[in-house]
């Protein structure tokens, strides 16, 4: 079941949210999770083996597959899309090839810096035209466009994290109010900022990509906003 593909090829249309995983650091009990719940597993190159490592079999393992173990056995039981092109990465040749309602990243981060600053590249590429959030061992972030509401507890951590240059006009909810700043990587960020009870509004001057940082066990409260927000 092995084909090639490109840019331009039509994606593999998922109508359920799907995880994309990485080489990355993977929680393999979340990942066991994710399948039980019926999301769409994709592997990015050796993310494939992850998948199979916790004993399940992804819907489809795309890259340059020079990762891969196995490709010949995986071919036998998967779509195996071989992407030879050496411009993206393979997150990005998995987020080209495919469409889903809200897409996670698995196995993007942890392990290699490089791969991690990556993943966020490529959040930032997409982040406009899909529903996406990366998780690793602690957090979940979801790349947000325009405003978001959203409950959190009191004192629970909430991260607000510039992708490029972003003017916020105003935010409720929050111990350390956002409004009227600008945020930029090298400048100022909303690290480790905190909820006060209750609703959390947060609204930006326009629908430049940003991320919204929380603990991995609101995932899929996450997960569910996107989907509302789709």
């Amino acid at each position: 079941m092995t084909s090639g593909s490109g840019a331009g090829a039509v994606p593999l249309v998922f109508q359920r949210p799907m995880a994309i995983v990485g080489g990355g650091a993977v929680d393999i009990a979340l990942l066991q999770d994710l399948g039980a719940r019926g999301i769409a597993l994709v592997g990015a190159d050796g993310g494939g083996d992850a998948i199979g490592a916790a004993g399940l079999t992804p819907d489809a393992i795309i890259g340059d597959l020079d990762s891969l173990s196995d490709r010949a056995g995986w071919e036998q039981r998967t779509r195996v899309i071989h992407i030879p092109e050496q411009i993206t990465t393979d997150f990005q040749k998995a987020l080209y090839s495919t469409s889903a309602p809200v897409t996670l990243a698995l196995g993007m981060t942890g392990k290699r810096l490089d791969h991690t600053l990556a993943a966020l590249s490529a959040v930032l590429q997409y982040a406009q035209m899909r529903k996406l959030l990366l998780v690793d061992e602690t957090d979940v972030a979801l790349a947000v466009t325009g405003c978001i509401a959203f409950d959190a507890a009191p004192k629970e951590r909430v991260s607000i994290h510039p992708l490029v240059q972003i003017q916020f006009r105003r935010s409720t909810g929050l111990y350390y109010p956002m409004d009227g700043l600008m945020l930029e990587p090298g400048g100022l960020i909303g690290t480790s900022n905190e909820g006060t009870g209750g609703e959390v509004v947060v609204e930006p001057e326009d629908d430049t990509p940003w991320l919204l940082i929380l603990g991995k066990e609101r995932l899929w409260d996450l997960i569910e906003e996107a989907r509302k927000s789709a």
